[in-house]
């Protein structure tokens, strides 16, 4: 199996775990910030959103690298004699998943199917919000209606907006990166009350204001690769929902938020009379069916709303921890697919797996790794984890770098390769067995030699 396929079979495997463990650090985060005004859970829902997408994808990647950053901290910046350990016991290495190949490909092609169909899902309504402007006409309306353009403009600095109508929507929405539109049902400037178009119209130069319309479709593309979880979904409506009321206070600004809540309310009747369809891709007042939660949100008291933004930014600083342990535990955490031996292989079907711990027991002579000069130098320590094939005489046949500095593999390929263990008996009759080595290169004190350090172990 490649190893892209081994990288789409470990995506997939820690998105099931790693995207409800955010979400509910995301939902108990919220529950806390939610008096602080919606703009601040806004950008915690974001960021869980852009955490749930590629968070899986950090998972892969090699981070032994961290561990030689060990020397910035304490006295191993004064080393100056490196430490070469090997370690052979328990806790040495961590484990694989190991899955059938035909498990691996069922994965991978049931992943790739799902995602193509999101990724075409995807386009197809790029280009039906494309066709829905090229068939929009000009929007006939009313002199309250220019008037409450003209005031939303004023206030929003947005001048180039046009006004249009169509009859394939059911509410009104926002298009367009550069040449932003507003888009109304056809008949809706006739039937609304003035107060009502106004509150549509403001709310919709709100979204405009904040280039939602290009941000919804940057938080749909990241979320692609991970558009198959049902609880991507609860944290896109989340965003959704918080965008919302962000408009709504930005919207109210205009005419007061008493009449504008009035407004909504009657808006919301309208909702439940019609349940306007959400167009896909556009971004519209009805986007979010919260109307209880955007009016209660409205009416807080003023001097409440700035307590709770002050206690928000406290609750910031615990965002930030939760954010970063979360991180950390899905780094520390994570599945990691090993595809096992074909069946078919008979080398392979001969060898044994046999555990650090039990070939120590057989460990009769180790060479010593020599700590190569230039990564001494350039100061590179950390673990480096080898695959040892051992023969039936116990010569060790074969040795893999499976992860570590590239600068030290060798250097502990060279020393591993010249090792000579026993022979391993099963049922009394030497087999070829597979096993893992450690080999831990640290800059250590002056009074630590590597010879010291081997005899640890």
């Amino acid at each position: 199996m490649s190893q892209l396929q081994l990288w789409i079979v470990s995506y997939f495997l820690n998105s099931l775990w790693q995207i409800p463990l955010l979400f509910a650090a995301g939902w108990l985060v919220a529950r806390i910030l939610r008096p602080a005004g919606p703009a601040m859970e806004h950008r915690l829902w974001v960021g869980i959103l852009f955490l749930q997408s590629l968070l899986p994808a950090c998972s892969m990647l090699p981070w032994q690298w961290l561990r030689s950053i060990q020397w910035w901290s304490g006295q191993a910046g004064q080393s100056t004699n490196p430490q070469v350990a090997i370690a052979l016991g328990p806790g040495s290495i961590s484990r694989g998943l190991h899955l059938p190949g035909t498990v691996m490909v069922a994965i991978v092609v049931s992943y790739a199917v799902v995602t193509v169909w999101f990724a075409l899902r995807f386009v197809w309504r790029s280009r039906k919000v494309t066709a829905l402007r090229r068939e929009a006409v000009p929007a006939a309306v009313s002199r309250h209606a220019a008037d409450a353009y003209a005031r939303c403009s004023r206030k929003f600095s947005i001048t180039k907006v046009s006004l249009a109508a169509s009859s394939r929507i059911a509410g009104p929405v926002t298009m367009g990166v550069w040449r932003k539109l507003v888009l109304l049902p056809a008949g809706m400037a006739d039937t609304l009350s003035h107060d009502d178009l106004r509150t549509v119209i403001a709310h919709e130069f709100a979204h405009m204001h904040r280039h939602d319309f290009l941000k919804n479709l940057f938080y749909e593309l990241i979320s692609v690769p991970v558009a198959y979880h049902p609880l991507l979904w609860f944290t896109r409506a989340r965003i959704m929902e918080s965008r919302e009321m962000i408009c709504d206070e930005m919207a109210a600004e205009i005419d007061g938020q008493n009449d504008y809540a009035r407004s909504l309310l009657r808006l919301a009747r309208m909702l439940l009379e019609g349940a306007p369809a959400i167009t896909p891709h556009t971004i519209g007042i009805f986007d979010a069916g919260t109307f209880e939660r955007r009016i209660m949100n409205l009416t807080r008291k003023q001097n409440q709303l700035s307590l709770y933004r002050r206690a928000g930014l406290m609750a910031v600083g615990a965002l930030l921890a939760l954010g970063i342990s979360a991180t950390a535990l899905a780094v520390a955490v994570r599945i990691q697919p090993v595809a096992a031996a074909d069946d078919n292989n008979s080398k392979a079907s001969k060898q044994l797996s046999v555990s650090p711990e039990d070939m120590q027991k057989n460990l009769i002579n180790k060479a010593v790794p020599i700590y190569p000069p230039d990564a001494k130098k350039a100061k590179i320590q950390g673990k480096v984890v080898l695959s040892i094939v051992i023969d039936k005489g116990g010569n060790v046949q074969n040795v893999t770098a499976v992860s570590g500095p590239p600068e030290l593999q060798q250097s502990a390929i060279d020393a591993v390769r010249q090792w000579k263990y026993k022979p391993y008996l099963l049922n009394g009759d030497p087999v070829e067995v597979e096993s893992t080595v450690n080999v831990i290169y640290q800059l250590a004190g002056p009074e630590t030699s590597a010879k010291q350090a081997l005899e640890k172990h």
